[in-house]
């Protein structure tokens, strides 16, 4: 009984020390060069790291234990072969001297794992400080925003504008093209049909208040998805039906869409493309029903969903 007693101790220790600091299992999970800079306070070779010239807004963390660590606005390219920066978060880092008895170790505040070594005094930025950070101490968040971009074109762009500007959460719709390789395309040069661009609008929108699966249930309503020769009486390549999309959440929603609306028995025409150069076109085409004080004559919106 004893003996069951000691275990029961021992186990509801480690479990404690598990909860207390789950980092102590992921440990074992570290590959051999991760162990070797982080737990054995190794240095990975310079220009190799993963995160030695990255530019995105974010936050850098521990791999151990995910404390955050330092912000992307501190980060500064000193051409030494790791990521630098000229400050950390407000107490996520422990500074020690180092087994060398000269260089000062940084280490993560919360976990202990090493990072790299702190310099002071080679003026490479206004704070004067360097922490010479090992890439693979790091994980990275990139900060997302709630302000996204979408792309459509459905023939004359006027009334694509038209209608997706009125939607609640979209910041603005510029109509202009996209589509083809002719570089600052002009009106004129896009309606002879042969620059492979097509009439398209861009959507800045928040993503907090509309989704991009609304906005392109929408474009499927203010249009004719079915018309393959352009929209209306716009007949060409240029006023043919696409839906341009910059990842694969993006394609996914357009599939789901159009798979909706084949199930319904619409024969769909719109083409799913990768993004692809946006050109704004002229000013005198932007805000042009709005300006005009007319509504579109060959678009209106029909319920398809």
């Amino acid at each position: 009984m004893q003996k069951i007693i000691l275990i029961l101790i021992i186990s509801i220790g480690y479990i404690n020390a598990e909860i207390a600091k789950p980092w102590k299992t992921k440990i074992n999970s570290l590959n051999r060069l991760e162990k070797f800079v982080i737990v054995d306070k190794g240095t990975q070779r310079a220009f190799v790291g993963k995160y030695v010239n990255t530019k995105d807004d974010g936050i850098y963390s521990c791999k151990l234990c995910g404390s955050p660590l330092y912000k992307s606005n501190d980060k500064f390219d000193s051409h030494c072969g790791w990521p630098s920066f000229d400050d950390a978060i407000k107490g996520a880092i422990k500074e020690t001297i180092d087994a060398d008895g000269v260089r000062i170790e940084i280490t993560c505040a919360k976990c202990g794992a090493h990072l790299g070594h702190i310099f002071r005094g080679e003026k490479m930025t206004p704070k004067n400080v360097r922490h010479c950070v090992n890439s693979i101490s790091l994980d990275f968040q990139k900060k997302s925003s709630s302000i996204q971009k979408a792309y459509f074109a459905g023939g004359c762009f006027w009334g694509v504008e038209y209608y997706l500007d009125k939607i609640k959460g979209v910041k603005s719709v510029v109509s202009g093209f996209m589509g083809g390789d002719v570089k600052n395309p002009s009106y004129k040069d896009v309606i002879r049909g042969d620059t492979g661009h097509l009439e398209s609008v861009e959507v800045t929108y928040d993503a907090n208040i509309v989704s991009y699966e609304e906005l392109s249930r929408v474009f499927f309503e203010i249009h004719d998805p079915t018309q393959r020769d352009g929209q209306g009486p716009d007949i060409g390549n240029q006023y043919l039906s696409a839906i341009f999309v910059s990842n694969p959440k993006q394609k996914k929603v357009a599939s789901k869409l159009i798979g909706l609306l084949e199930s319904k028995g619409f024969k769909i025409a719109t083409k799913v493309l990768d993004t692809k150069r946006f050109y704004p076109a002229e000013d005198y085409h932007q805000d042009y029903y709005i300006h005009k004080g007319t509504k579109p004559y060959c678009h209106t919106r029909i319920k398809r969903f």
